[in-house]
């Protein structure tokens, strides 16, 4: 059974810091880029970073360049995603995702969604 399961999520001051995990399992991880989207209310789910197998390229939103940083630990099938600089617009659901081989901006073209985890930053 595949299963992404992702925890870190908090409510957090504006300025603050968050750091996101995404434990996955059923499918062979290396095979995966493995990735985070985000859906705010009224929004549409969009791609936050993403890290191809072999941990090259590194893809970031231009919104979240500097202050997101997306890591692996491959020994536990695990990734990262530390956001620093926090700001009330990243408040959202983060969704873990995996997709075979090359990262993707597009929704559609995941194959494995975790449950989403809550954030919220207030100002």
């Amino acid at each position: 059974e595949v299963q992404l399961v992702e925890s870190g999520g908090a409510l957090v001051q504006a300025g603050g810091s968050l750091r996101l995990s995404c434990t996955a399992s059923g499918f062979t991880f290396d095979d995966y880029a493995i990735g985070w989207f985000r859906q705010a209310p009224g929004k549409e789910r969009e791609g936050v970073s993403c890290v191809q197998p072999r941990n090259s390229p590194l893809y970031y939103l231009d919104s979240v360049k500097g202050r997101f940083t997306i890591s692996t630990d491959r020994a536990k099938n695990t990734v990262y995603l530390q956001m620093n600089s926090l700001k009330p617009e990243d408040s959202a659901v983060y969704y873990c995702a995996a997709k075979y081989r090359q990262c993707s901006a597009y929704p559609s073209l995941i194959a494995y969604w975790g449950q989403g985890t809550q954030v919220t930053v207030s100002s």
